[in-house]
């Protein structure tokens, strides 16, 4: 009986990380499930792909250390400083969206973008068109990352697994990525239309100094984790200079990484590499991609999201174009399509707690966010697909 409130207070817990890390939990269930199938040897040593992964590290550690230096906040806040109309606001603040996800993943763009988002949008008396943005922000952080390695997970991956050069990997990506761009500013210039013109009271920007000496380090820092990821340094002396350097400098910018990601691709990993070798479903699959190789990968994205997708999906072709066109653009969709989009539903229902007043307004209800942000996605959706196939894919 003395042991039942402790077990009680553990199965708590374990709920309470499986609902913050649900994709994660996801993951780890169905490495599990094929394990059941495909029983722990040899190859598993095989199914990590370590590149990855310390790109991965490295990009999430450096992008949280220009973040708790103040450094991405300061760029934010200095890019809305010259705007007042609403329009000229969310556009600047989806523009830094987009750009931040090139150099710092999807993820932690909108984790940075999002808050600041909320805050300029309710004290400036715009609450109605938070929900708006959002989507937008959310559409530019995955879509305008497709042209850059870096700019989302399975970019990593994907150019680590295939040895994709930089120029092949921009000139597949091009023109989707400027087709989405397109698409992002001119529905951000369409909601944010509204008959109040009057300028708003935008925040000071900081007159803190940034900290020049970390300032140059982590530039250095940035600049050696970009060779790393463009194979011209070793990975494995890019993690450990990162790892020092940060240990010395601001330990929170490790402690802040997202360990459950790198995790989760690790269980990806494994289920991904078990399946491989169930030789039914390697048929199956194999036979899909070489049909239609882009909608298989978009698709799929729809239903496990685009990172496990591309891990999946890389075992069973040689049409790289196809899957890293498919899989950038399905995230777009469905909320499940990108994990980074889960982040802005996460974001967006705590907004009426931030900011009590905002409580009664019909657009931050979660259903209208839900009805936008899926009709919305499902134009991009069809249209980036449609470019993708005009172009070849």
């Amino acid at each position: 009986m003395g042991n039942e409130p402790q077990t009680t207070a553990l199965a708590r817990r374990a709920l309470r990380f499986a609902r913050e890390h649900a994709v994660l939990a996801i993951a780890a269930v169905a490495a599990l499930a094929t394990m059941a199938v495909v029983p722990p040897d040899g190859q598993y040593l095989g199914y990590l792909d370590w590149k990855t992964l310390g790109c991965l590290f490295c990009v999430l550690a450096v992008a949280n250390a220009f973040r708790y230096l103040g450094a991405f906040d300061r760029v934010a806040r200095v890019a809305i400083k010259r705007f007042s109309t609403l329009r000229s606001v969310a556009l600047a603040l989806v523009v830094v969206t987009g750009a931040l996800s090139m150099v710092a993943t999807n993820d932690l763009a909108l984790i940075i973008m999002l808050p600041l988002s909320a805050t300029v949008l309710a004290r400036a008396g715009w609450g109605r068109k938070i929900a708006a943005l959002f989507v937008m922000e959310g559409l530019a952080a995955n879509l305008c990352g497709m042209i850059v390695p870096f700019g989302n997970p399975q970019n990593l991956y994907l150019y680590s697994c295939y040895g994709i050069g930089l120029g092949e990997f921009v000139q597949v990506m091009a023109v989707p990525f400027l087709v989405a761009t397109a698409l992002v500013l001119l529905a951000c210039a369409l909601l944010a239309r509204t008959p109040d013109s009057a300028p708003a009271k935008m925040e000071p920007v900081p007159k803190q100094p940034l900290g020049r000496r970390r300032l140059v380090a982590y530039g250095l820092l940035l600049g050696l984790t970009v060779l790393a990821v463009l194979r011209i340094v070793p990975i494995g002396v890019t993690v450990v200079a990162v790892a020092v350097v940060l240990a010395r400098t601001d330990r929170r910018a490790l402690r802040a990484v997202d360990y459950p990601l790198l995790l989760t691709f690790a269980c990806f990993f494994v289920f991904a590499g078990n399946m491989a070798r169930m030789p039914f479903l390697s048929e199956a699959l194999t036979g899909l991609m070489a049909a239609d190789g882009l909608l298989v990968a978009a698709g799929l994205s729809q239903v496990i999201s685009n990172v496990p997708a591309a891990v999946l999906l890389s075992h069973f072709t040689s049409d790289w174009p196809a899957l890293l066109a498919g899989v950038n653009v399905g995230g777009a969709g469905t909320l499940v399509g990108s994990l980074a989009s889960l982040i802005t539903l996460q974001h967006f229902s705590s907004v009426r707690k931030v900011f009590p007043a905002l409580d009664g307004l019909p657009e931050l209800r979660t259903s209208h966010f839900l009805v936008l942000f899926t009709t919305l996605n499902a134009g991009f959706l069809a249209v980036l697909l449609l470019t993708c196939r005009l172009c070849g894919l």
